[in-house]
């Protein structure tokens, strides 16, 4: 990827609602100018976290996380910043002139429209093709219960290969290389041939519902069974889950999500009523996963392993996910090895709902699974199964959750506590690197934040202070742009609110609080989180221009006790030196600041 210019940000950001972003997965009521909600990003039963569609600033005043559109997003669908920008522009369909160099491959928005073109052309021939390859297609969706309605529903397909999608697509105008990078298409001896022949197709959605990648399934014993869209540009398997799109609206309805393993299970359960089911998409279940749905689902993620031993490997590599998530992670196993879509066209969705109902703990069944195979009473054979446990919490080894499962361990097989957890931290952590845990790159306050318990008093009163003007200067900038000339008077805690200070008053008369945001952005990278920060509960009973005083005589005060405290220290500093003319000015300074100071404390009893 290439540089992401200032220019195409803002062209992003004045075209994303935050409201809209936001009321995505939480439920927002207004307050006057301003919209509350439980914060999406961690526990709350009371609302504590504040919108203001004015300035595109959000903030949860419990958690303490907050920012703009951007790290809204990097937050919600674990993204790095330029990521961040790249996901709001596809939402709201903006084309970014990345800077590239001069092999620039073929533009995103080139490749969704092929792979879009290609899922009609895919859906067409399922639905009308003649001959025996779709009619095995036909029956074998029928099969499983999948008729016409469904599949155009779901946009369902058959690929003839023969060349026929390429010849279709290069003459809507598709270029060689598009059709190769969206993996529609291989070279062979210098011509293009299909990815994909004789297979059933089930196209794959981005977040957005645009079609980014397809799974196909032969309808014969050819291998691989299944043959997923290779890595590209707009598709990355383990970031996406098939019909994550359809089930986002579930997932928050519900609060939980549920986790199957093959497109054609999650389409019978959505089609027997369980909208919030989702499926990984030729991957293992990955912390990116986990990560997305986490976003959406506040309760609980149900992953539907099938029976034999692939499904309790599934369950095994899920366990490392236990921890990165607050989430509760269950598991459900259907009885006679069957998959969802087998044991709902046999026992129907009520029974569903009823094994749903019942599903575990994941480790609960993780480690009867592990336990099953080991003789307890045989001593030699409960220390095989300690080692056995032992390599499936090696994930979870530096986790606080560690103690926890030491414990059951111990009850469940006589042993010592610390000889468990001595175990478990000497085994080999074997996860698949592509798995491996990375740091949390959701926006942290200490990267931004005043450490306020280094300040003293006076100094944490200040930076308060300051940030409630500045929250202030965001949502209304031509309120305080008269008063330039008093806060030049200023001396300011934290020299950064004073950059973004002169920033804002800098953008001309009438600029509106997302413009005035921007401006202050361009000079501290991580104004957004400082000036989503103010709140102070007496102000909501108060005029504009009440506030305004308000504040500025709140600044002041704090400004003039901060420069007192200084003089103070040069003066101890002088000790029994001369007085000249230097320590004279001091004297006059500070006895100039006193006073201001008792005027400041008759306007301001309440908060002094």
């Amino acid at each position: 990827m290439g540089l992401i210019t200032d220019e195409d940000k803002e062209r992003v950001r004045q075209a994303t609602d935050v409201l809209a972003l936001v009321g995505e997965t939480v439920e927002l009521r207004q307050r006057g100018n301003t919209f509350w909600g439980c914060c999406p990003f961690h526990q709350e039963k009371s609302p504590s976290f504040h919108v203001d569609p004015q300035t595109g600033l959000w903030k949860c005043f419990g958690c303490g996380e907050s920012g703009d559109v951007f790290a809204y997003v990097m937050r919600r669908e674990s993204l790095e910043f330029p990521d961040a920008i790249r996901y709001l522009a596809d939402r709201a369909g903006i084309e970014l002139q990345e800077e590239r160099g001069a092999n620039r491959g073929p533009r995103r928005n080139r490749l969704i429209d092929a792979l879009t073109e290609a899922e009609g052309y895919y859906n067409t021939m399922l639905l009308r093709g003649r001959g025996t390859g779709p009619d095995a297609g036909r029956r074998y969706l029928g099969g499983r219960g999948f008729g016409s309605s469904i599949c155009r529903s779901w946009k369902l397909g058959y690929a003839p290969g023969n060349g026929q999608l390429v010849a279709y697509l290069r003459g809507k105008g598709f270029t060689r290389d598009e059709l190769i990078a969206a993996d529609l298409a291989l070279e062979s001896g210098g011509r293009l041939r299909d990815r994909f022949y004789g297979r059933v197709m089930f196209p794959i959605h981005d977040r957005q519902g645009r079609t980014i990648a397809f799974g196909g399934r032969v309808l014969d014993d050819a291998k691989p069974k299944y043959l997923n869209t290779k890595e590209t540009p707009v598709f990355h398997k383990s970031k996406h889950l098939f019909a994550f799109d359809r089930a986002k609206e579930g997932m928050v309805a519900t609060g939980e999500a549920i986790v199957c393993e093959g497109y054609t299970d999650v389409i019978a359960m959505h089609e027997a009523g369980f909208t919030n089911t989702v499926a990984a998409l030729g991957t293992s279940f990955s912390v990116d996963h986990v990560r997305a749905i986490s976003g959406f689902a506040k309760s609980r993620i149900i992953c539907m392993f099938d029976g034999d031993a692939a499904g309790q490997k599934a369950a095994e590599r899920a366990v490392q996910f236990l921890d990165k998530t607050q989430l509760d992670m269950v598991c459900v196993v259907l009885p006679d090895n069957q998959d969802p879509a087998e044991y709902l066209a046999d026992h129907g969705a009520s029974a569903m709902r009823d094994r749903l109902a019942e599903a575990r703990p994941l480790m609960d069944f993780v480690f009867e699974r592990r336990l099953a195979s080991f003789d307890l009473t045989v001593p030699g054979q409960r220390v095989a199964a300690l080692d056995s446990l032992a390599e499936v919490l090696a994930p979870l080894k530096d986790s606080i959750l560690l103690d926890g499962y030491a414990a059951q361990i111990a009850q469940m097989l006589g042993a010592n506590v610390d000889e468990v957890k001595r175990r478990i931290r000497d085994r080999p952590d074997r996860r698949p690197t592509d798995d491996a845990p990375r740091p949390s790159i959701a926006p942290r306050r200490e990267t931004y934040d005043v450490d306020m318990a280094a300040l003293s008093s006076d100094e944490r009163f200040q930076v308060t202070a300051e940030r409630e003007l500045l929250a202030l200067m965001a949502t209304a900038p031509d309120a305080v742009r008269p008063y330039g000339e008093r806060m030049a008077t200023f001396t300011w805690a934290d020299s950064r609110n004073e950059v973004i200070a002169w920033a804002m008053l800098a953008t001309p008369e009438g600029t509106s609080p997302a413009g005035v945001v921007s401006a202050a952005e361009s000079v501290v990278p991580e104004a957004s989180r400082i000036l989503a920060g103010g709140r102070i509960a007496m102000l909501d009973s108060m005029t504009l221009e009440q506030k305004v005083a308000f504040l500025l005589d709140l600044v002041e005060l704090a400004s003039c006790r901060r420069e007192v405290m200084q003089i103070r220290g040069k003066l101890r500093a002088l000790g029994s030196a001369p007085v000249g003319e230097d320590t004279q000015a001091l004297f006059r300074r500070a006895t100039d600041l006193q006073k201001r100071i008792g005027e400041l404390e008759k306007q301001l009893p309440s908060v002094v």
